[in-house]
């Protein structure tokens, strides 16, 4: 039996294949040395070299505190004392510093660089070093999006070669790219690719994601460095790269120059990012979940935020949104980037459906929770707080009831150190006032002089710090 089966099998295989007609390909192909006969380098020198004259190397310090001798469990043991004795307590250092390198890109003649956020973020100092010029020039942050990953830091400089800027959203997968940035800190290098996808999200690196993926090799120290066309028309920043041994696997994603000049005319313009905020947790529409709405695209709203512009507008758990602002709303990553592309404040008209009926209502947009992460900077100086959203709350497992903001960073030497406060802490009180958000914390800050209580959570246990 189980040869019969196998024949009719095979004989139905070869009877099928007799019916398919293969576009083939032309066999008369010539193959022909490039500039044979004509003394030809293929070379794409011309076309990058004003593009590497506005790649600048990028090198930052930041200054780590080393644990205290009394909170090391080993040092009070009378074994360790026996052996290195109290001297040996001032031997150890107090601090280090941490060195890393990164790339940028000239986008003025007067000094505006732009780069990775990861590459400058909490840096104590910053130093620039330009094509062809050992001198190193200081650089001070104008303004730094960790949503987009894109920061911009500016030096005393003027007459620099500001790279050309291409329109990202003309690109297409098989354009040939070049790489260009300071990979382990070697110099200035330039590898060669194609654009291996366009619109890359979800990838989980950013908030916001639309990365032109490239297989041009991208190492650590490329990032912030340009992504350019043949021409050497800007169209990324190289930001990420997908490893598993820490070494470039041909997987790199990019900014697209489009998202970038977005955002750098803010930062410029205001040094901070203002997004609008629906208060929605959404996701797209596929599998199964086709079959249960009209439309066949759109983003699915699984969750919404109590007391949000959604839930004022009437948004509920289920229902899809299809349209804002006549806009075609193509998957969640759409959404998103729509509604964060509006300021806080404003108006917008969403279009969804609901039991296969579609509804239309206005939406007054609120502002982003967390979306100025040093929002109290100018009140209390090296504290850097964000409003408990949900994507925090699961990050650090921080219950739905806890209200108040979380501690992104505490900058050394600064009051709130000395007070006691750490990153990862939730800031829930000062003095008798409950703290909910960014902009109440300021208030309180305001309203009470002088030393004051600071109650905070930290890992789920309450504690009263005070502030001076």
């Amino acid at each position: 039996m189980k040869k019969a089966v196998f024949l009719s099998v095979a004989t139905a295989l070869i009877l099928s294949a007799a019916t398919i007609h293969f576009n083939e390909a032309p066999n008369n192909v010539q193959r022909v040395m490039p500039g044979k006969g004509n003394n030809v380098v293929l070379s794409f020198y011309d076309a990058i070299k004003d593009a590497k004259e506005s790649v600048v190397n990028i090198s930052t310090k930041k200054r780590i505190k080393m644990p205290a001798m009394s909170q090391m469990p080993f040092f009070n043991d009378p074994f360790f004392k026996q052996f290195f004795g109290p001297m040996f307590r001032n031997q150890i250092p107090r601090s280090r510093i941490q060195r890393s390198l990164g790339s940028g890109v000239i986008i003025s003649s007067d000094g505006y660089i732009v780069t990775n956020n990861h590459v400058i973020n909490n840096a104590d100092e910053i130093t620039v070093t330009l094509p062809g010029d050992d001198k190193e020039y200081k650089a001070k942050v104008i303004g730094k999006d960790s949503l987009t990953d894109i920061a911009v830091i500016k030096i005393d400089k003027k007459g620099l070669k500001a790279i050309k800027i291409a329109d990202s959203s003309k690109i297409k997968p098989g354009d040939i790219v070049f790489a260009i940035g300071n990979p382990f800190g070697i110099g200035e290098t330039v590898t060669q690719g194609i654009v291996s996808a366009t619109n890359r999200n979800n990838v989980g690196i950013n908030t916001y994601e639309n990365f032109i993926q490239t297989d041009a090799a991208i190492n650590p120290g490329n990032s912030g460095g340009a992504l350019v066309d043949s021409r050497g028309a800007l169209i990324g920043i190289n930001s990420a790269i997908i490893t598993r041994s820490g070494g470039n696997n041909g997987i790199g994603f990019a900014i697209p120059s489009n998202m970038m000049k977005n955002v750098v005319k803010k930062l410029i313009e205001k040094g901070k990012i203002e997004r609008g905020y629906l208060g929605v947790m959404i996701e797209d529409l596929k599998g199964d979940l086709k079959d249960v709405y009209k439309h066949k695209y759109g983003a699915v709203i699984v969750d919404v935020t109590k007391d949000s512009a959604a839930q004022k507008a009437g948004l509920k758990r289920g229902d899809l949104i299809i349209e804002v602002n006549g806009q075609k709303i193509e998957d969640s990553n759409d959404l998103k980037t729509i509604i964060g592309s509006y300021p806080p404040g404003k108006e917008v008209t969403i279009k969804y459906e609901r039991n296969k009926k579609v509804y239309t209502t206005k939406v007054k947009l609120a502002e982003r929770p967390g979306s100025d992460s040093s929002a109290v900077e100018e009140t209390l100086k090296g504290l850097e707080v964000q409003t408990l959203n949900n994507q925090i709350r699961r990050m650090y497992n921080i219950p739905q009831n806890v209200e108040g903001v979380f501690v992104s960073n505490v900058k050394e030497n600064s009051a709130a150190e000395k007070a006691g406060i750490k990153p990862g802490d939730v800031i829930i009180g000062v003095e008798d006032m409950n703290i909910k958000n960014v902009e109440d914390l300021k208030r309180a800050f305001k309203k009470y002089k002088g030393p004051k209580k600071i109650f905070i959570k930290r890992q789920g246990i309450p504690l009263i710090l005070v502030l001076r």
